[in-house]
């Protein structure tokens, strides 16, 4: 079995989330879509996401597209990975943040996936809209 990881906030699910977790699925068999911790966002993003991490992996599971929906760690971002062991990871075009230290990880592919319409689905444009997917 192929596995395959995908890593994001998955704050407000749109249409551009369903187009990079398709994507990352034709990489393998098995995709596990790894959600960030509160914690980590508001680090990262400068702002706490709109639905809390428990709400965001919740709201994963029930768009259904991963075969696996789970949080990250906050203090090693990198454990996860070595805990699931996936064959390839699976970035977003504009993912920028942990991407020097993928390296470390050999046996791993790393791949970037395209954009999809990022003038019109990109959860920072999409904030104060109402496109989700799922129910806050």
């Amino acid at each position: 079995m192929k596995k395959v990881m995908v890593f994001g906030t998955f704050d407000i699910l749109h249409r551009g989330h369903e187009y990079v977790l398709k994507q990352a699925k034709k990489y393998g068999d098995y995709l596990v879509a790894v959600a960030a911790r509160d914690t980590n966002v508001r680090k990262i993003k400068g702002r706490a996401p709109l639905n809390n991490e428990k709400t965001r992996v919740r709201n994963l599971k029930k768009l259904g597209l991963a075969d696996k929906a789970r949080l990250g760690y906050v203090r090693d971002p990198y454990k996860v990975i070595t805990e699931e062991k996936p064959n390839v990871i699976a970035l977003g075009y504009d993912q920028k943040e942990f991407v020097e230290g993928l390296k470390r990880f050999k046996n791993v592919k790393i791949v970037r996936l395209k954009a999809f319409k990022p003038n019109i689905y990109k959860s920072s444009k999409m904030r104060n809209e109402k496109n989700s997917y799922c129910d806050k």
